[in-house]
């Protein structure tokens, strides 16, 4: 059966209360489409079909006896850095590229007890550290939008599969940008929630003290329905924060009137693409028109050091955590020598790929011997500032708002030989991993057939203020109902 693609959870949800669809319908239809469109856009690297449509024959029987959530037989799909037990988790890395874990993250087992149905694991830069999906061992993933662009990462296998009808929605990650960066590139909905507000136990580490999980949807409301399931405090998770979530969906009322909103000058930097800030700026005005106070003049001057504190402390959490691919315990191993050293060096030498292998080495060397001070230490003193300085903003201000990249998707392979440029297209999304803030990018445009994202950042567990402002912009303009034609 073909059913209308690019359906929301909300939508959905009401065609299977109604039973105007099954699960299994809906699951068949949506793998159908995955068949058709993988070919063209490269967005997944395993695809469960048989587990989908087992879980969807479950989430039929929960219907029929009164027992479904919100997301009770709604089609979704998982970065490949989130623990499936029994489904391959690469991190789309030849190092892990035939790992089955034996057991579920938290965030999966959540979605599991509400009647996910899983089509699948997403595309992403290899151990999440890239801002295109040109990183993965495996292929690129391509943006919906124009195939020869990039779908933005590293959860752009997340994106591209919302934005083109793929999955109704799906799971990514946040370590810099991973979610809001791609949601901007395809104009869809992703939220960072604040750092300990959604479990990381099950979630392959790149740099701890910044990772985390997170909804990428094709709407605000979606975005809310899955924090619902998913945010709260998790034992097994020691930076898992214990405080009561609320529902989300209780603060999409569409009133903004007299929340007061800063706009802060450093976010329009030097090498931001004029017509995206025009487009962001439009977009903030129309935020000021449903009755927002907007403070076009603030200030959090210590954003330009941002990219130099991440690319030191993400880095050297990389290496740390990333010790672990020795060869011995899981994963690929280099068995072609009897010396343990050699078998070492040699799986992580084939097994990494060149941006990862770059990395480990700049965190290697920040947390060397007559380094740590100058850099490693340091890093975690101005990324000190930098978070006071958003606690002080948000004495004045109830949210930020600022662009999510400085410029439109970019095409594949335009920047791969630069790390320098690729770097700084994450330049708006970095400080509020650094500061631990809650942050969502939504559709604010588009230029020149390309998508435009808009960012909105709040303090910490503020997540309701974000959803509040972000649904009464998306109500009041039609971005989010474009679809990409592909």
């Amino acid at each position: 059966m073909e059913i209308k693609s690019c359906l929301t959870i909300h939508e959905v949800g009401k065609l299977l209360k109604k039973k105007e669809v099954s699960a299994v319908e809906l699951a068949e239809s949506c793998l159908q489409r995955i068949e058709k469109l993988e070919p063209h856009l490269k967005a997944f690297t395993t695809v469960t079909a048989e587990l989908a449509l087992k879980q969807a024959e479950e989430a039929d029987r929960k219907f029929k006896h009164g027992e479904a959530t919100p997301l009770t037989g709604v089609p979704a799909a998982m970065k490949d850095l989130l623990c499936t037990m029994g489904v391959r988790t690469t991190c789309s890395s030849h190092i892990l590229e035939s790992f089955a874990p034996p057991y579920d993250a938290t965030v999966i087992k959540k979605l599991k007890d509400a009647g996910m149905v899983m089509l699948g694991k997403t595309n992403m830069d290899e151990f999440a550290m890239g801002s295109s999906t040109e990183n993965s061992a495996f292929f690129v993933t391509h943006n919906p939008w124009d195939t020869a662009r990039v779908p933005g990462g590293s959860s752009g296998g997340s994106a591209a599969a919302v934005a083109a009808g793929e999955t109704v929605y799906a799971l990514g990650s946040d370590t810099g940008g991973s979610i809001r960066q791609p949601a901007g590139f395809c104009s869809i909905v992703g939220l960072k929630p604040t750092y300990g507000r959604v479990s990381r136990f099950g979630l392959i580490a790149y740099a701890s003290s910044l990772d985390q999980i997170g909804p990428m949807t094709r709407d605000v409301t979606d975005a809310a329905l899955v924090m619902n399931t998913i945010a709260g405090h998790d034992a097994g998770d020691a930076t898992s924060v214990d405080c009561p979530v609320p529902d989300y969906t209780q603060s999409l009322t569409g009133d903004i009137r007299g929340l007061r909103l800063g706009v802060p000058k450093e976010y329009f930097t030097t090498g931001m693409q004029p017509e995206v800030s025009q487009t962001v700026r439009t977009a903030i005005a129309k935020m000021e028109a449903l009755g927002a106070k907007v403070d076009w003049e603030a200030s959090l001057p210590s954003t330009s050091y941002a990219l130099a504190v991440y690319y030191v402390i993400a880095p050297s959490e990389a290496s740390a955590n990333l010790a672990r691919y020795d060869g011995a315990k899981y994963g690929f191993s280099y068995a072609q020598t009897e010396n343990m050293w050699e078998v070492m060096e040699k799986t992580r030498q084939f097994g990494f790929g060149p941006e990862v292998k770059r990395r480990i080495m700049l965190g290697t060397y920040a947390l060397s011997a007559g380094y740590y001070d100058a850099y490693y230490l340091k890093a975690q003193k101005v990324r000190t500032i930098i978070r006071r300085e958003f606690e002080q903003a948000f004495e004045k201000y109830d949210a930020i708002v600022t662009p999510t990249s400085p410029t439109v998707p970019f095409m594949i392979g335009e920047k791969t030989s630069d790390p320098l440029r690729m770097y700084l297209s994450d330049v708006c999304t970095l400080p509020i991993n650094i500061a631990g803030v809650p942050a969502l990018s939504l559709p604010a445009g588009f230029v020149g057939g390309l998508p435009v994202g808009m960012q909105v950042i709040a303090r910490p567990f503020a997540e309701e203020t974000i959803f509040k402002i972000a649904y009464a912009y998306e109500q009041a303009t039609d971005w989010h109902r474009m679809k990409p034609e592909i």
